[in-house]
């Protein structure tokens, strides 16, 4: 084994132990601040479609846990993202309710196998575009609004490196072109919703010190 594969299963490790605590920074934000200002909640719904649409394909297939591990532990933390949002958007009905009774049943039944794993086989290539256009639409959402306030940057900087870091352990892997270019698409993506959020921030943070030393004097 060369030095390249023992650095591309470092990062493997690396990349699934990082998405355990993908979502914590971005929770503990929205329940510190008590607001989800700046979160698009259908982006969330869409990423949320992706994780499981992704987790469901390789558990009918019975393919080793260890390969898609990390996807039931981010749909988990997904889970309690989106409570939050729902919360501090004050969302939370009926509506959202039955929505999440729905997900969980025709989840169920992917699982176990009411419905034909063949469905999926259809299903997961939507999985790349979804995946980007939730990411397309929080940064959406973040230009739109110029608010950012409770956009966790640290959530946004590990999805950008573990996009990175999966770049290079599929190059070394398969270099299966349209799988890099989905890491790819996706780190900047995420690295650009991580910039935007440190640069409006800091744009409001200067506007507050600016207005507190007008009314000091």
């Amino acid at each position: 084994m060369n030095l390249l594969s023992l650095l591309s299963d470092a990062l493997s490790i690396i990349t699934i132990t990082l998405c355990f605590v993908l979502k914590f920074p971005q929770i503990i934000n929205i329940y510190r601040l008590k607001t989800a200002s700046g979160i698009n909640i259908y982006g969330l719904l869409l990423e949320l479609s992706s994780y499981t649409t992704t987790a469901c394909y390789n558990f009918v297939n019975e393919y080793a846990l260890l390969s898609y591990m990390e996807y039931p532990i981010i749909i988990l933390q997904e889970f309690i993202l989106i409570f939050f949002v729902l919360r501090y958007m004050e969302l939370i009905n009926a509506k959202s309710v039955s929505i999440f009774v729905v997900y969980m049943t025709i989840t169920c039944a992917f699982l176990s196998k009411l419905i034909p794993p063949s469905a999926l086989t259809y299903m997961i290539p939507l999985c790349t575009p979804v995946s980007l256009s939730s990411k397309a639409i929080q940064l959406w959402e973040i230009l739109w609004t110029g608010r950012a306030e409770s956009v966790s940057v640290t959530s946004w900087l590990i999805s950008a490196f573990t996009n990175f870091t999966r770049v290079f352990t599929i190059y070394m892997d398969s270099a299966d072109a349209i799988l890099l270019t989905n890491f790819i698409l996706s780190t900047a993506l995420s690295t650009s919703i991580a910039v935007s959020t440190v640069i409006l921030n800091s744009t409001e943070l200067f506007k507050v010190e600016k207005k507190n030393k007008v009314e000091k004097k």
